[in-house]
């Protein structure tokens, strides 16, 4: 590639230091890929062992979006920090849909499957959460507007760019989604330490939202009350629970199992 091309980070290309950022290399290789959201452009970091940003090079020329190759200072500058795995790109905001949208999706009516978060702020646990939900097959997350992690830069590094292929949906009042969901056939099933049934002794199939709670508290009274049955993780040890994502991927994986068992 011409040197004064691979050096285009002037004053047009600076424009996109204002807009929304993308950075790792995962998020933004899922993020051409799924092709939800716009991307204005992609900067990759000069310096040897560029055969991954060479890559996302070729597939930025074929979309038609703009390359910039900047310094290793210019991409922390423009990052803010050095996680960026050498890869950032400027993005439109990330698509949140509705819940409606989710529960349109064309699915065989025993394989429909969200999950519910209530309240769960860290980005970290978000992203992680993201991911597993992801590699399992849920059709799509839902987490109130208030108190829940926003889809993040950050969250979409922690899911490893899953967070840019998962239908996420943003609702007013959880509760009034878990009504909804359950007057479209889904059983709500809340994990929860103090869960009147184990997990593996629970039936998982056909349409299901699982409800993982916050960091705190767990889930919340109101939503607790909306379940139809509550799950507890069997454990033993002197700790009192698992890390929420931690304890999302037991349980996520759990009904996985059974509903993939026969297939």
């Amino acid at each position: 590639m011409d040197k004064k091309k691979r050096n285009d980070h002037d004053a047009k290309g600076d424009r996109h230091r204002t807009r929304p950022l993308l950075w790792g290399y995962h998020p933004v290789n899922e993020a051409l890929r799924a092709r939800r959201r716009r991307i204005q452009a992609v900067y990759l970091a000069e310096g040897q062992g560029a055969a991954r940003r060479e890559a996302i090079a070729a597939v930025c020329q074929a979309q038609g979006i703009a390359v910039h190759w900047v310094t290793p200072e210019k991409m922390r500058s423009l990052v803010g920090h050095d996680r960026h795995q050498d890869v950032a790109a400027a993005v439109g905001d990330y698509p949140v849909c509705s819940l409606e949208a989710i529960l349109a999706l064309d699915r065989p009516a025993d394989s429909r499957w969200v999950l519910l978060l209530d309240q769960l702020v860290d980005p970290q646990n978000f992203g992680a959460i993201v991911r597993t939900a992801h590699c399992a097959g849920v059709q799509g997350i839902v987490a109130p507007k208030d108190r829940s992690a926003p889809p993040s830069a950050a969250a979409s590094k922690a899911s490893a760019g899953a967070l840019e292929h998962m239908p996420v949906a943003y609702v007013t009042n959880l509760v009034a989604a878990m009504q909804a969901m359950k007057a479209r056939g889904f059983w709500i099933a809340g994990a929860d330490r103090d869960g009147e049934r184990r997990l593996f002794d629970a039936d998982l199939r056909g349409p299901l939202a699982l409800v993982i709670g916050g960091e705190e508290k767990g889930l919340r009274p109101l939503v607790k009350r909306e379940c139809d049955f509550l799950l507890s993780i069997p454990q033993t040890g002197p700790i009192g629970s698992l890390n929420a994502s931690a304890a999302a991927a037991v349980v996520i994986y759990e009904a996985f199992r059974q509903r993939n068992a026969l297939k």
